[in-house]
C-alpha cells in the first residue's frame, strides 16, 4: 500500500480526500500543523507528501523547502492559492507537482499515480546502473567499464535479469521462466552454460567470479 503523509490544516478536506484516497490503495496519514508534519518525516516513512501552502505557524513554501533539504520523497502541493508566483516557486523549491484547489480527487489520485511510476522507474534504473556495468534502457545495450558488450539474446536476457535483481539470489528456474529468450524447457545446465559466457566477456579471471557468483544450491548473486 502506498504511504502518504498530507499536510492540510482543512481537516474536513483532509477526511474526504483521504477516504476518497483510501478506494485506490493509498493511505493517508493528515497532520494539520507542519512542524509536525516535519516531524513525521524525520520518524515513519513515507512514499509521497500531499502539501497546502495556507498553514499555521509556517508557510507552505517553506515547509516544502525543509522537507527538500532533508528528503528527496516526492512532494504535491495543494493549494487554494492560485498565483502563478506560488506555483513556480514551489517548484523551485523542490515541488514535484502544483495542484490548484478545488480539484476532483479523481485528478489527484492520477498526479499520485503518475509521480510514483516515474520515481519507481527511476530507481529501478539506478539499480541496473553501477560503476562498471551500466544498463542503457534506450539503445537496449549493457556497457562494462564504458565499453558495450556484445551479447547473444540469451546472455542479454540472462545479464539484464541479474541486474534488476542485483545482490539478490535468483534460481535457474527464475532466469528459465523470466528470461523471453530462454525457452521453457530448457535444462538447468544450459543456465551455467550461459552464465559461463557471460563471466568470460565480464571477469578477469572466470574461475574466480567477482560480479556473477554462484551460491550453492540455490543459483546466482550479481554484484555489481
Amino acid at each position: 500500500m502506498v504511504k502518504v503523509l498530507m499536510i492540510e490544516d482543512d481537516e474536513e478536506l483532509a477526511e474526504i480526500l483521504s477516504e476518497y484516497l483510501q478506494r485506490f490503495n493509498i493511505e493517508t496519514v493528515n497532520v494539520p500543523d507542519p512542524f509536525l508534519g516535519l516531524s513525521k518525516l524525520e520518524t515513519q516513512p513515507f512514499d509521497l507528501v500531499i502539501l497546502d501552502l495556507s498553514l499555521p505557524g509556517m508557510d507552505g513554501l517553506d515547509v516544502c523547502e525543509q522537507i527538500r533539504k532533508r528528503n528527496d520523497i516526492p512532494i504535491i502541493i495543494s493549494s487554494a492559492r492560485n498565483d502563478l508566483t506560488d506555483k513556480i516557486v514551489g517548484l523551485e523549491k523542490g515541488a514535484d507537482d502544483y495542484l490548484p484547489k478545488p480539484y476532483d480527487p479523481r485528478e489527484l489520485v492520477a498526479r499520485i499515480k503518475t509521480i510514483l511510476r516515474r520515481i519507481g522507474r527511476e530507481k529501478s534504473e539506478d539499480s541496473k546502473n553501477s560503476a562498471e556495468l551500466r544498463f542503457d534502457k534506450n539503445s537496449r545495450m549493457i556497457y562494462f567499464r564504458g565499453e558495450p558488450l556484445h551479447l547473444t539474446a540469451a546472455e542479454y536476457g540472462i545479464l539484464t535479469y541479474l541486474l534488476e535483481h542485483a545482490n539478490e539470489v535468483v534460481s535457474r528456474e527464475d532466469l528459465i521462466y523470466n528470461v523471453d529468450a530462454i525457452h521453457e524447457d530448457s535444462s538447468l545446465k544450459s543456465i551455467d552454460v550461459i552464465i559461463s559466457r557471460i563471466r568470460h566477456k565480464l571477469e578477469d579471471n572466470p574461475k574466480q567470479p567477482r560480479f556473477i557468483r554462484s551460491v550453492r544450491g540455490l543459483g546466482y548473486r550479481l554484484t555489481p
